[in-house]
C-alpha cells in the first residue's frame, strides 16, 4: 500500500493487487515471529520483580492504568502482530490457571525465543530445537519438585500461607500494608476453602472498591458488600435479623404489551385509574408482608409511589441490583429468585443478622452491608484507596494473593524465589547437557541460558551487575550445594531464599516453565506466514 497525490495535493491510496502481494516463509518467517514475541517480552523484562517499574497505560478514552502486573499490562495493549497476540494469550493463562507469575512467564518464553534464534542463525533445525527444549524442560521440572519444600498449615496455623502471600504482593503498590494485605487475603481463601478436599470455592470471594481513605482501610466483611442505598432516605438504616426476599420483578404497575389507547374525559375517571393503579402496588407490598419478609433486593426498578408504599408499610427496599449480586445474594443468604409475585412462599426468604447502609466521611458514598449471613463463608473484600487507579491496582494485588493461597491449600508444596530456583535448573539442565551426544544438546544448553536470563532480569531492576550476581549465586550453589541461594533483591545481595522466607507456590513455578516452553515450541514450528485464507 502506498499514497500518492494529485495535481491539487489530495492524497489518494494505491492498493497492491492481491497476487501481488508478498508473504514471509522459511527462515525469514521465523525470524520475524521471534522478533515479535521478544518485543513483547522485552516490554515486560523491566516489571519482573519486587523491584520492577510501573507501566502506565492510557486508553482512547483517556482512562489512565499504572501496574506493572503482566497480564494486566498485556491486556491493556493494543497488540496487532498475530505471534505478539500469543505472548498476550499466554500471560492470560497464566493468570486464569494459577493467578501469579505473569510477567515471568513472557520473560521466560522471550528468553527461550532469544536462544533459539541463536540456534537458527547457527543453521539448526527448529523441529531439532524443540527437541532438545522438550528435555530440558522434563528435567527441569524433575529438579522443580527434587528442591522443593512443603509448608505445613492448618486452620490454627496460617502463617506460612500469610508469609507466602507477603512475597506476591512484595513486587505490588501495596507492598506498604503487605502485612495487612495479605491476612486479608488469606483469611478470605480460608473462609471459603474446603481444606478437606483441598478445594476453593472462588464464587464466594467478591471483591469490591471504593475510592476514599487510604489501602490501609482496606477491610474483609463477613457477607455481601453491595454499592447501593436504600430506596427512599426514610427507610430504616439498620435491619437486624433480616428475612430476605429477592425479586426479579419491577414494583410497577402492569405494562400492556400491545399498544392501548385510553381516553380519560373525567376527573372520576382519573381517580379510578390512581386508584386502580395504588391497589396493584398494596397488592405487591402486602405479598412481600405476608410471606414474613423485612428486607427487599430488587433487580430492577420502582415506582415513586411504589416507594411511597413501602415506606408506609415499614418494609425497606434496594433497587437496581445487578443479577451478579442478586445471586450471590441467594448463595450467600440461601434465598430463592423469585420471578413473580405471586410465587413469593416464606420458604424462598433468605436469612442474615443484619443489613445496613454505612455512609462514608463527610460524602454523600453509601453501600449497603448485609453480614452474618446464613451461608457463613460468603465474603466480600472491600478495597479503599485514594483514587480509581489505586483501588483497581489493590483489587488486582490482592487477586494475585488470593489465587496463591489458594494453590498453594490445592498443593502445598513450594520452591524459593529469588531466581534460585531457575538458577538450580539451569545447572540440573547443564549437568544433563553433558551426557548428550547430538545436535539436541545445543538445545538444552541453550534452555538452561534462557533460565538464566529470569535472575538476570531481577539483578537489573534491582539495580545490581547482572553477570556479577548470576556467577556468585550459581557458584555459591554449587559450592555449598544449597539450591536456595538466590538474589535478595530488598537487600541487593545474593543470599539464602529460605532463610529470607521468599516462597513461590511449585505448582505456579512448573506452570511457568512448562507455558514458555510450549509457545516457544509453537512459535518457531510456523515457518509460513500467509496474508490471506485465500493465498
Amino acid at each position: 500500500m502506498s499514497v500518492v497525490f494529485d495535481e491539487f495535493g489530495r492524497p489518494f491510496i494505491v492498493m497492491r493487487e492481491q497476487e501481488q502481494r508478498q508473504r514471509l516463509k522459511g527462515l525469514d518467517a521465523q525470524k520475524a515471529n521471534i522478533l515479535a514475541a521478544r518485543t513483547v517480552a522485552g516490554l515486560l523484562r523491566s516489571s519482573l520483580g519486587p523491584k520492577g517499574m510501573d507501566k502506565m497505560m492510557v486508553s482512547p478514552d483517556g482512562d489512565v492504568t499504572i501496574t506493572n502486573d503482566g497480564a494486566t499490562i498485556l491486556n491493556k495493549m493494543e497488540v496487532e502482530h498475530q505471534v505478539a497476540r500469543l505472548m498476550v494469550e499466554l500471560s492470560q493463562s497464566q493468570d486464569n490457571e494459577i493467578g501469579d507469575g505473569t510477567t515471568g512467564v513472557v520473560v521466560l518464553a522471550g528468553a527461550l525465543l532469544e536462544q533459539a534464534n541463536r540456534l537458527l542463525d547457527e543453521g539448526i533445525h527448529a523441529v531439532r530445537i524443540c527437541e532438545g527444549f522438550e528435555k530440558a524442560c522434563e528435567v527441569a521440572v524433575a529438579q522443580l519438585e527434587k528442591i522443593s519444600d512443603t509448608v505445613e498449615f492448618s486452620k490454627d496455623n496460617i502463617e506460612p500461607l500469610i508469609r507466602t502471600a507477603s512475597t506476591t504482593l512484595s513486587s505490588k503498590i501495596v507492598h506498604r500494608y503487605k502485612a495487612k494485605m495479605a491476612k486479608i487475603a488469606v483469611d478470605a481463601v480460608l473462609s471459603v476453602a474446603d481444606l478437606d478436599r483441598k478445594d476453593v470455592n472462588f464464587d464466594l470471594i467478591k471483591m469490591e472498591g471504593k475510592v476514599g481513605g487510604t489501602l490501609e482501610d482496606t477491610e474483609l466483611v463477613n457477607g455481601v458488600i453491595l454499592d447501593k442505598d436504600w430506596a427512599h432516605p426514610q427507610m430504616p438504616k439498620e435491619v437486624n435479623d433480616a428475612k430476605i426476599l429477592l425479586l426479579t420483578c419491577p414494583f410497577e404497575a402492569p405494562k400492556p404489551k400491545t399498544k392501548h389507547k385510553l381516553d380519560i374525559k373525567s376527573a372520576d375517571a382519573y381517580r379510578a385509574l390512581y386508584e386502580q393503579e395504588q391497589k396493584y402496588y398494596r397488592d405487591m407490598v402486602k405479598m412481600c408482608k405476608d410471606s414474613g419478609a423485612n428486607t427487599v433486593f430488587c433487580q430492577w426498578g420502582m415506582e415513586d409511589d411504589s416507594l411511597g408504599v413501602l415506606v408506609q408499610e415499614k418494609l425497606p427496599a434496594v433497587r437496581w441490583v445487578g443479577g451478579v449480586e442478586v445471586e450471590l445474594l441467594a448463595m450467600a443468604t440461601g434465598a430463592r429468585i423469585v420471578p413473580r409475585f405471586e410465587e413469593i412462599t416464606p420458604e424462598k426468604l433468605g436469612r442474615a443478622g443484619k443489613v445496613r447502609e454505612v455512609q462514608f466521611g463527610t460524602t454523600k458514598e453509601r453501600m449497603m452491608y448485609i453480614e452474618d449471613c446464613q451461608n457463613a463463608k460468603t465474603v466480600t473484600v472491600f478495597v479503599r484507596g485514594g483514587n480509581k487507579m489505586v483501588v483497581d491496582e489493590g483489587k488486582r494485588s490482592l487477586h494475585d494473593a488470593m489465587c496463591v493461597t489458594r494453590n498453594l491449600i490445592k498443593d502445598n508444596r513450594i520452591v524459593y524465589g529469588g531466581g534460585s530456583a531457575e538458577v538450580a535448573c539451569s545447572l540440573a539442565i547443564s549437568d544433563y547437557a553433558n551426557t548428550i551426544t547430538g545436535i539436541e544438546q545445543y538445545a538444552i544448553r541453550a534452555f538452561a541460558d534462557a533460565l538464566d536470563d529470569v535472575p538476570m532480569a531481577l539483578a537489573e531492576n534491582s539495580g545490581l551487575p547482572p553477570i556479577t550476581m548470576l556467577s556468585n549465586i550459581k557458584a555459591r550453589q554449587v559450592a555449598e550445594e544449597n539450591p536456595f541461594i538466590g538474589i535478595d533483591a530488598m537487600g541487593n545481595q545474593e543470599a539464602n531464599m529460605k532463610s529470607a522466607l521468599v516462597f513461590e507456590t511449585l505448582a505456579g513455578k512448573i506452570s511457568q516453565i512448562q507455558m514458555a516452553n510450549q509457545l516457544a515450541k509453537l512459535i518457531l514450528r510456523v515457518d509460513d506466514v500467509l496474508a490471506s485464507a485465500g493465498q
